[in-house]
């Protein structure tokens, strides 16, 4: 059995789940398993294959199935390819390399060799979103451009919703539920599908528990691709305020929106982050159609 889940059978009850996202994948897409020095890695692969190619990384507790929502406008435009971290509850090698080192960059690019990618834009979301700065600072040659949702490694990680999980534990799938929402700040009655899901997987799921590491000012200062970060003022386990004031000082061209409302899961986005993609300024014009658009 696999350190990651708490039993086998945890384990095959979200892989079943999984597999039933990918067979409602909106778009057509092909799953590529790439051989990796970390293990297998398993993506999901949409849109046209002449189309400017875009790498997702999701966030810790999930995997590519949470881009459902999004694929089906960002497929359109670009070739989509939503990876599924190793060490996270997809299909992906259960390896976790340390996160101080440069282990989890190399892992990437031996995603994108097998990809057949030479340079991409990154969207990456929470963990994923700290994996993009990780790997845009050490590869800033591959990263044409960075969309960041909540991501990690820049405000302050909170810790006090640590304390008010561990007081909600005892109190079994109620608890669970509570500490969940409470966490990801999904809150309206629109948003219980997600809760649902993050429920059942942490149910059965280890996530990672070592604090993320943060980048350096003058590291932050060496990106020169666009850069789009979204996060959310309500924000349970990162100080967004804090993310949102050193992008902007030290990465001055970067587009920075805070929504005051929204909490560590950010839904919604779709079309923002598609238009940061194609290219548009933000507060100017829009991008200029491509062919075949409405």
């Amino acid at each position: 059995m696999s350190t990651i889940y708490r039993s086998e059978a945890g384990a095959d009850e979200i892989r079943r789940r999984y597999q039933e996202a990918l067979s409602a994948w909106p778009v057509p897409a092909e799953h590529v398993r790439v051989p990796t020095r970390e293990g297998e890695t398993f993506v999901v692969v949409s849109g046209p294959p002449d189309a400017p190619p875009v790498l997702l990384l999701h966030g810790s507790g999930t995997n590519a199935a949470m881009w459902r929502g999004d694929v089906a406008s960002w497929a359109r435009h670009f070739r989509v390819h939503a990876v599924d971290l190793v060490g996270e509850p997809g299909l992906s090698a259960p390896s976790r390399p340390p996160l101080d080192t440069d282990a989890l960059a190399l892992w990437l690019d031996d995603v994108l060799e097998g990809l057949g990618v030479t340079t991409a834009s990154i969207v990456g979301a929470s963990l994923g979103g700290w994996l993009a700065l990780h790997y845009a600072t050490r590869r800033p040659e591959r990263v044409s451009r960075l969309a960041l949702l909540c991501p990690g490694g820049l405000g302050r990680q909170r810790t006090g919703w640590m304390v008010k999980a561990l007081l909600l534990r005892p109190f079994g799938r109620w608890g669970l539920r509570r500490s969940a929402r409470l966490v990801a700040g999904l809150r309206s009655p629109r948003d219980r599908p997600v809760l649902d899901h993050v429920v059942l997987t942490f149910a059965q799921f280890k996530p990672r528990t070592e604090r993320l590491p943060v980048f350096p000012d003058e590291v932050l200062r060496g990106l020169t691709m666009p850069v789009l970060v979204i996060v959310g003022g309500r924000d349970a386990m990162l100080d967004s305020e804090e993310t949102a004031r050193r992008v902007r000082r030290c990465v001055p061209h970067a587009t920075v929106r805070l929504l005051p409302e929204t909490g560590h899961t950010i839904l919604g986005q779709t079309e923002p982050v598609a238009a940061f993609l194609r290219g548009a300024v933000p507060g100017g014009a829009p991008p200029a159609p491509e062919a075949g658009d409405a």
